[in-house]
């Protein structure tokens, strides 16, 4: 049992800092006394020191508060400083074209982007259903609030352009920025929406003539186009583009439509009807996701054919004359390392290819029974044997 302690008139000593001294007196922290026999003096002595230590105790508090005041933003900076940042990769057909997405990701851990590690992307594919589930998926990625979209080609930009004002938007390989509307200008191109062209308007023209080069004798050529695959405008300068180099040529060019898969067969069927002696695709994201149908197609129906990118090539076409798809994706990366780091989109010009490749399939040649002249193969930047 405790002892209770008490002075020499009774009175409690109340604690560890009151004590007697040598000479009879109550002593408190600070130097106050009170001598014995005393004990009202005593009482306001204590008073008053309770009220000290009750005045220290607030003041204690108080900077305590003051701390957590200046702390707090500082780990809310810290918190914020820390967000990963997200993004919305919206493409049209995923695994036809995987390369594509490995070369974004590519162009992303050459900054310092690791996915899942600083940086989180939320996939969002077509899957060549454009137009019920383009207008849905669009929706969804602004509904999360990405911070930046990726969108592939022309199509998709667009539809994110019309969903949204305020998330920045980056395309990577569409047709002609201008033409189709994503942006005023290449120089600044105004709005949240830039990337990266691939100037298919001018490229028609260029096509065929490698087509020319490969095929001499060639007099009437195939055009095999999407209607709705790139813009109206567009389309336009693209046929008209086609149409223009076919004069300079000395060819005569059958257009054909192919809204879709389904229509390939029809197609091939009016060029073989029309006698054809070759082919050429204008660039869609359709087409492109059908390439090896189509090479294939080409092969049956012994249609030597130029493409312009060379993903064709790859998938069993003659060959190809343009940019590199996949450099163009891997260099979007730069775009939205930009965007992420606070740069404005309408700040940053549209950037254009500045290196164009011509790739020969010589496998496909010999299968359809063509000699390439040596003076094209020399030139080519790569021969695929």
């Amino acid at each position: 049992m405790a002892t209770k302690r008490t002075c020499r008139d009774g009175a409690p000593t109340a604690g560890f800092d009151r004590f007697r001294t040598s000479d009879g007196c109550l002593t408190r922290f600070g130097g106050a006394r009170s001598c014995s026999g005393d004990w009202p003096a005593a009482k306001s002595l204590l008073a008053r020191t309770e009220r000290l230590r009750a005045a220290m105790k607030r003041r204690e508090f108080i900077a305590l508060l003051s701390g957590a005041a200046v702390a707090w933003p500082l780990g809310a900076s810290a918190q914020h400083a820390a967000k990963v940042p997200r993004i919305g990769y919206l493409t049209g057909n995923l695994a036809a074209n995987p390369h594509t997405r490995e070369a974004f990701l590519q162009g992303l851990r050459d900054l310092g982007y690791v996915e899942g590690r600083n940086l989180e992307i939320e996939y969002r594919d077509v899957e060549g259903k454009y137009e019920r589930r383009l207008p849905a998926l669009v929706a969804e990625l602004v509904a999360l609030k990405v911070d930046v979209i990726l969108a592939a080609g022309t199509p998709r930009p667009l539809a994110a352009k019309q969903a949204t004002r305020t998330i920045p938007i980056v395309f990577a390989g569409a047709a002609d920025p201008v033409g189709s509307g994503l942006v005023t200008s290449l120089a600044r191109p105004g709005g949240n929406v830039t990337g990266l062209s691939i100037l298919s308007p001018e490229l028609v023209g260029k096509c065929l003539e490698q087509l020319k080069q490969a095929v001499p004798g060639v007099t009437r050529v195939a055009v095999l186009w999407q209607p709705g695959g790139s813009g109206e405008r567009t389309e336009r300068d693209m046929l008209k583009g086609a149409e223009v180099a076919g004069q300079a040529l000395g060819v005569r060019l059958q257009f054909v439509e192919a809204r879709g898969p389904a229509d390939f067969g029809r197609a091939f069927s009016d060029m073989t009807r029309a006698r054809a002696g070759a082919l050429t695709g204008l660039a869609s994201n359709m087409i492109l996701g059908e390439r090896r149908r189509l090479a294939d197609l080409a092969a049956k129906n012994r249609l030597p054919g130029v493409y312009p990118l060379r993903e064709f090539v790859d998938a069993g076409g003659l060959m190809s004359y343009g940019p590199d798809l996949a450099d163009v994706f891997r260099r979007a990366a730069t775009y939205v390392d930009k965007i992420l780091k606070g740069a404005k989109p309408g700040d940053l010009p549209v950037e254009q290819p500045t290196k164009f490749e011509l790739v020969i399939n010589l496998k496909t040649a010999k299968a359809l029974g063509l000699r390439i002249p040596p003076v094209l193969l020399a030139r080519a930047d790569e021969v695929i044997e």
